[in-house]
């Protein structure tokens, strides 16, 4: 398989690379259980866990650019998506022409493990050095990671707006807050671990904040969604390090919903996208990897609150430069999933979080 630096496709080389018929016309739609080996052998099967009406406009627009290219979309969560893949390799099965996950460690384990193959994008020069490694593994989004709070019962000027105003807010009445706090499960989310992990890496304040939040006996969950729908029924008062993509885009037809982008510092999430070594029909996976990479790509990415990470994009974030702490990507992501490591660090989350 081919590893030579390949330009923006026009409309005929990819039907010449996919041997597309006119009659490959039909819109996007998702995989059914049957996964990839489902799909047509002239469709781009696309892996992700991005939610499907944040992907839909992409897709169309993807489309219109080529209009002769059929896509298949196969929407799983991060830890389904990541052994489906394996699967799919070890099986000798068609896979996905590009995996896109928020799982950034499991993502760049894939790509460590020699799963990626290498594709210097034509887009490349216009993102951060942090967004790319080896030309393999390209951050395609930049999500601040935020606090979330309910407006009705938290006033504004209560709220905090960094890290230690949180500690202070929940250390100096824990039992206001008690069991009205919510936050990631690191022990049963990988996303949880890694926000943990970096907030550790950014200050070691952080189990001061940890075992503030333990005071309170918060509710730990595995993903975003239903932590914001307990701030936003009034269960929960805040929630802390959640997804900031999923908190604005609920928040503009939600209004007990409000989001405070630390001002300290602010972890920036990035979702990675590479195409695999496998992939049936690369060329259509480094045609949708450009497109997402490009100016109209990222405009419509940061319209649905997931951020641009081109400089010549704003980002539609409201993130001060030196604040902002993105989340690199690189080999840096896979010391949790070393599971001695991965241990130490959970034993000390346990005595931190239960230390009331």
């Amino acid at each position: 398989m081919s590893r030579r630096t390949v330009a923006r496709l026009s409309v005929a080389a990819l039907a010449a690379a996919t041997e597309l018929s006119p009659s490959a016309l039909a819109q996007h739609e998702s995989l059914d259980d049957a996964g990839a080996a489902a799909a047509s052998p002239d469709e781009l099967v696309i892996y992700a866990n991005i939610e499907e009406d944040q992907a839909s406009e992409l897709i169309q627009r993807f489309r219109s650019r080529h209009p002769r290219i059929k896509v298949r979309y196969r929407r799983q969560l991060s830890e389904q998506l990541y052994d489906r893949f394996l699967e799919d390799v070890a099986a000798h099965r068609r896979t996905a022409d590009l995996i896109w996950s928020s799982a950034m460690d499991l993502q760049m384990k894939l790509v460590n493990d020699g799963y990626a193959q290498t594709y210097v994008s034509p887009e490349a020069e216009a993102l951060p050095s942090w967004a790319i490694w080896a030309n393999q593994a390209y951050g395609v989004t930049a999500e601040p990671v935020v606090i979330a709070f309910n407006k009705q019962k938290l006033p504004r000027d209560v709220v905090p707006r960094t890290h230690a105003e949180l500690t202070r807010l929940l250390a100096a009445d824990a039992e206001l807050y008690r069991g009205k706090v919510a936050t990631f499960d690191p022990e049963r989310s990988g996303v949880g671990l890694l926000f943990l992990s970096e907030d550790i890496r950014t200050t070691p304040t952080t189990w001061e904040l940890v075992a503030a939040m333990g005071r309170t006996t918060p509710k730990l969950f595995v993903s975003t969604s239903p932590m914001l729908e307990g701030v936003s029924s009034g269960e929960l008062l805040l929630a802390y390090n959640v997804v900031g993509s999923y908190a604005r885009e609920r928040a503009k037809h939600d209004s007990a919903l409000g989001t405070i982008v630390p001002e300290d510092y602010t972890l920036v999430l990035s979702r990675i996208a590479f195409v695999p070594a496998a992939a049936a029909l690369p060329s259509l996976g480094r045609a949708f990897l450009d497109f997402l990479l490009s100016q109209q790509g990222q405009t419509l990415l940061a319209a649905r609150s997931l951020g641009s990470v081109r400089a010549d994009v704003p980002t539609g974030w409201a993130v001060a430069p030196d604040s902002a702490r993105p989340i690199h990507v690189g080999p840096q992501l896979l010391v949790y999933l070393d599971q001695a490591r991965r241990a130490s660090l959970l034993r000390q989350w346990r005595r931190a979080v239960q230390s009331r």
